[in-house]
């Protein structure tokens, strides 16, 4: 019997509607009928080029905002069928950690306190000896004196407050963390710093990540798995290494292509592929096809789904697994964010 995965996000869908007093209202969508599975004690990464919807997706998985459709299925519950006190209750078992260590502290109180905040979620609240020993146990765990809760963050640099915001992310011992960006706002350094720290914690304490970023060598060192997103949609998933080694979708060698690389340093790059401008009204066939160098006829027509192309890998794409096809491809040039 195959055991169910931790989170199971289904056909997930969510439009934005944009009001003007002049003229009619304008639907955006951001999450387009998106479905995939993150195993337990695996590290998932999301990788994708800005406004593709990824922190759209996790804001919908930690249940912040309403799907337009679609199911999240968090450790075997609908999180939008539940009652909002059950809801509140279920937190314990998901937590994020936002991109900006800088902004999601409060500066006011102390980090003993922060730390601790989402303790108060828990069904039977620990008594203030409870608190103040997990608060010690998990700055130690991250790497901190546990001197410091009597600290305010302002007084910790941007590699110590994302530490302070992962404590506060486990306190509650999760099964589920939600990492949005996590280190994209750090220096190289500190960033090696994190996601060896985000390793050791999946390895002793057995927590779940979905990992967001732009960085495609990020994603490459930490993940297991990896979806790359393009307009909402999933476009490729398979093993992190495999899918940037040798991609199977077009839009993912135009990522790959477009990361930095010590090899390229000082070479002149390709000719670049102007970005299209999308339409809208215009939903037919791959939303990639007008920026895709081995698009076809069938393109236009008809959307490509989600298959399998090999064995743990899957692509949105009519040529993928054609012989040769993405070596017709040239390096160009895709905003990264």
């Amino acid at each position: 019997m195959t055991p169910r995965p931790l989170l199971d996000i289904r056909s997930l869908t969510r439009d934005y509607a944009s009001h003007s007093l002049f003229a009619a209202p304008h639907h955006t969508r951001a999450l387009d009928e998106l479905s995939l599975t993150v195993e337990a004690g695996t590290i998932f990464g999301i990788v994708g080029e800005s406004g593709c919807g990824k922190s759209t997706l996790a804001r919908l998985v930690m249940a912040l905002d309403r799907p337009t459709a679609g199911h999240v299925i968090f450790d075997g519950d609908d999180l939008f069928s539940l009652p909002p006190h059950e809801l509140i209750r279920k937190r314990a078992d998901f937590q994020m950690v936002f991109q900006d260590p800088f902004g999601s502290l409060d500066p006011r109180q102390t980090v003993g306190r922060i730390v601790a905040e989402p303790l108060h979620v828990l069904p039977k609240k620990p008594s203030k000896a409870e608190i103040r020993d997990k608060v010690a146990d998990m700055l130690e765990s991250v790497g901190l004196n546990p001197d410091h809760a009597t600290r305010h963050p302002h007084e910790f640099s941007g590699g110590q407050r994302q530490r302070i915001a992962i404590a506060r992310a486990l306190i509650t011992e999760p099964k589920l963390v939600v990492a949005d960006e996590a280190v994209s706002a750090l220096d190289l350094s500190v960033q090696a710093q994190v996601l060896n720290l985000l390793m050791d914690l999946r390895e002793k304490r057995g927590v779940t990540f979905l990992f967001i970023s732009h960085n495609l060598a990020v994603v490459d060192c930490i993940a297991d798995r990896v979806g790359v997103m393009y307009r909402g949609r999933l476009v490729e998933t398979g093993p992190a290494h495999d899918v940037f080694e040798a991609p199977l979708h077009p839009y993912t060698k135009v990522l790959a292509d477009a990361e930095p690389s010590i090899e390229r340093f000082g070479r002149p790059p390709g000719q670049p592929r102007p970005a299209a401008i999308h339409n809208p009204s215009d939903e037919t066939g791959c939303a990639f096809r007008a920026r895709c160098p081995v698009a076809i006829e069938r393109c236009a027509l008809e959307r490509p789904e989600l298959r399998t192309i090999a064995p743990g890998r899957q692509a949105a794409c009519h040529r993928a697994g054609e012989q040769g096809a993405l070596s017709k491809t040239e390096p160009t040039s895709a905003p990264a964010g």
